[in-house]
């Protein structure tokens, strides 16, 4: 026989069966629904990730027609002017380039290498402006390893020479500076040229309102790339100066660490 309270009890438990276990369903459903929504959030950010790299590398290849170009060119004028030995060298640093250029696929590099490919790339415009281009690159120490955008530094020296340095009659100089502004990297490349500024603009103009029908060199694929790794913490300006010349600065937040956006 089974008591009165075991009765009572066993009634309880019929009773209450149900409501706990509709209660573990219900919590089990918004377990399930939290889980749906992170794992569609995390597939969410993978996906931006993986467009945001194939963008990159896709404003990493822009850059290399336009690199090829201008340096085929300094070539042919130099085989024009039969400066062989000239020539000779600008094919051996134009391939020490190329095989640093090429092997690079990382969003980020330390300043030491990116000075690197653009020591390789004013030697072959030494070569052919000869005594009359006067160059000075100043990197404090500790700023060597600090990261920085590929070709960034490469691609404002390309374009100094190509809207600035190619039309100045004379000495042709260019001013490389690279400092420490409270937690930025602060760079800044002036060159001497005559019309530098308004070139730098017309190009940037036409890159913004025709994006696809341009190669993406110059300041706007520098602000492209500097804002998928850095968001709005990049800035990049240029402005004229009075005797003549262009002061281009870009600044970004100081880290020595690789960003990984895939």
């Amino acid at each position: 026989m089974i008591s009165f309270e075991g009765f009572t009890l066993l009634i309880l438990l019929f009773i209450l069966a149900p409501i706990i276990g509709a209660i573990a369903l219900l919590f089990l459903f918004i377990f399930e629904k939290r889980i749906d929504l992170l794992e569609n959030k995390n597939l969410k950010i993978e996906l931006e990730k993986e467009l945001q790299q194939a963008l990159y590398n896709q404003l990493n290849q822009q850059i290399q027609p336009h690199f090829l170009f201008n340096t085929l060119n300094v070539i042919l004028s130099l085989a024009r002017l039969n400066r062989t030995k000239e020539l000779v060298r600008a094919l051996e640093v134009l391939s020490q380039f190329l095989k640093f250029k090429y092997k690079s696929t990382e969003p980020l590099i330390s300043l030491a290498r990116e000075i690197t490919y653009t020591e390789q790339y004013l030697e072959i415009q030494k070569l052919r402006f000869g005594d009359r281009l006067r160059i000075q690159l100043d990197c404090a120490n500790d700023l060597l390893q600090a990261s920085i955008p590929p070709f960034v530094l490469q691609t404002l020296v390309e374009n100094a020479f190509k809207h600035g340095l190619e039309r100045k009659m004379g000495e042709a100089t260019l001013d490389i500076r690279i400092s420490r502004k409270n937690d930025d990297v602060l760079l800044t490349v002036i060159d001497n040229g005559s019309s530098g500024l308004t070139a730098f603009q017309n190009e940037s103009e036409i890159e913004t309102e025709q994006p696809h029908e341009k190669s993406g060199h110059g300041l706007d694929n520098i602000r492209r790339r500097l804002h998928l790794c850095f968001g709005d913490h990049a800035q990049l300006e240029l402005a004229p100066i009075s005797e003549g010349g262009t002061l281009v600065s870009v600044r970004w937040p100081c880290t020595y660490e690789q960003i990984d956006l895939r």
